[in-house]
């Protein structure tokens, strides 16, 4: 198969589509075959990485919310990919330089000519400081260079950079393509996967003397955590780059839990990490100023209390609405842990102070059920038992009426 557009976003579309349908054949060899003969075909692997085998694992997640794929499907692809981004890796180091990179490399540490004195030198270059830098470490001419060490003139030392998904973030696949990336660029990556515990996370990066740590997250229902990681992070020194569906629009949630910088996919995450992180001026006001609505415990005690909420929840639905009474036990599972993923999020959005949070998951969360055959008042009979039963919370019952008004209004505009 040889595309014949010849615009970057023309010709990878082809590939993406071939990919597509190797793995859902679930043909593990025609996926690598397919990826690796775009490497080949002349698209440098950043583009295979990110328009082939990135467009196809975004299908894979919209193709599961409408119904057309299942649970194991999805899981099936998912580790196709995995695997098919391990042979492309393995490929394109191998490769020459113009196969390889698609933006400028990363900084680097000393004993290499200063960027302002090579002729191949990106603008901009940054090699941040990281948590063991010296108060005197010379940082005039762009790179991470301390006094007293002895590394010999002339040897290359590459800016290191961990990637991970923060606690309970079990979708690794957007950070392993951030990680390759910036690999490709030039950067030493240590990339710890999904899930990473934020105690073991700081353990490695005073272990690896890390300069950068970019962490991943897709569900709000992790910010909380995030919070913590990012706040454990900086405070070891290490300056944080936030990435994912989970730090919300424009990544104003990442702003508001201390990230100093915040991307919307790998390529402008390697564009900002070169550039470097926002000069702090003397005197900001700390990262958990923003976060003082927390003092009304509001989102401290709907966390806690979330099982009760749950079952209450689910209680009220059998009267309001008869239909849940015939689910067979599967079904019925299945609801709960809808229920228990509609507290998390009311959590999520009392967390940051965000109604549009819930409101948005709520309109995802009535498509995912309408695309099942389930009827959308089910949705809004649990916000108003919810509702019900959060009576005594400001701002969780304003969040709740805010759903229910946006849910209502986009099943009314699907039913004409």
């Amino acid at each position: 198969m040889t595309p014949t557009a010849t615009a970057p976003e023309e010709r990878a579309a082809p590939w993406a589509a071939a990919l597509w349908h190797a793995v859902m054949a679930g043909d593990e060899p025609t996926a690598a075959d397919t990826a690796l003969a775009a490497l080949e075909d002349g698209l440098d692997a950043e583009c295979v990485l990110l328009d082939v085998i990135g467009a196809v694992q975004r299908r894979v997640g919209e193709e599961w919310a409408v119904n057309t794929l299942t649970v194991a499907q999805e899981h099936a692809a998912t580790a196709i990919n995995e695997r098919v981004i391990a042979a492309l890796s393995r490929t394109a180091r191998e490769a020459p330089a113009p196969h390889r990179l698609g933006g400028p490399p990363a900084p680097h540490r000393l004993g290499e000519t200063p960027a302002a004195h090579r002729d191949d030198a990106p603008s901009g270059t940054w090699a941040p400081s990281g948590p063991h830098t010296p108060s005197g470490a010379d940082m005039s001419s762009g790179i991470w260079a301390p006094t007293g060490t002895s590394a010999p003139s002339g040897t290359t030392t590459r800016a290191r950079i961990t990637v991970a998904c923060v606690d309970g973030e079990w979708h690794a696949l957007p950070a392993r393509l951030l990680a390759e990336v910036l690999s490709l660029r030039g950067w030493r990556v240590d990339f710890l996967g999904a899930q990473v515990p934020t105690a073991h996370l700081i353990a490695h990066l005073h272990r690896t003397r890390a300069d950068a740590v970019a962490l991943s997250g897709s569900l709000a229902t992790r910010l909380p955590t995030a919070h913590a990681a990012i706040s454990a992070c900086r405070a070891a020194g290490v300056p944080v780059l936030a990435g994912g569906a989970a730090f919300g629009p424009g990544g104003r949630h990442a702003e508001l839990l201390g990230a100093d910088l915040w991307a919307g996919d790998a390529r402008a995450a390697a564009a900002r990490l070169t550039e470097g992180p926002p000069l702090r001026p003397p005197g900001a006001p700390s990262a958990d100023e923003p976060l003082k609505h927390l003092l009304d415990q509001e989102y401290t005690l709907i966390s806690r209390s979330a099982p009760q909420l749950v079952r209450a929840t689910l209680n009220g639905l059998r009267s309001r609405f008869p239909a849940l009474l015939d689910y067979t036990e599967a079904q019925y599972q299945h609801t709960a842990a809808d229920v228990a993923q509609i507290v998390a999020f009311l959590a999520a959005a009392l967390y940051v102070d965000d109604s549009g949070l819930f409101a948005g998951f709520g309109c995802w969360t009535a498509a995912v059920l309408a695309a099942r055959h389930v009827p959308v008042e089910s949705l809004l009979h649990a916000l108003d038992v919810l509702r019900a039963e959060a009576r005594d919370f400001p701002r969780a019952t304003a969040m709740i009426l805010e759903a229910h008004e946006a849910v209502r209004t986009s099943a009314d505009g699907a039913g004409e």
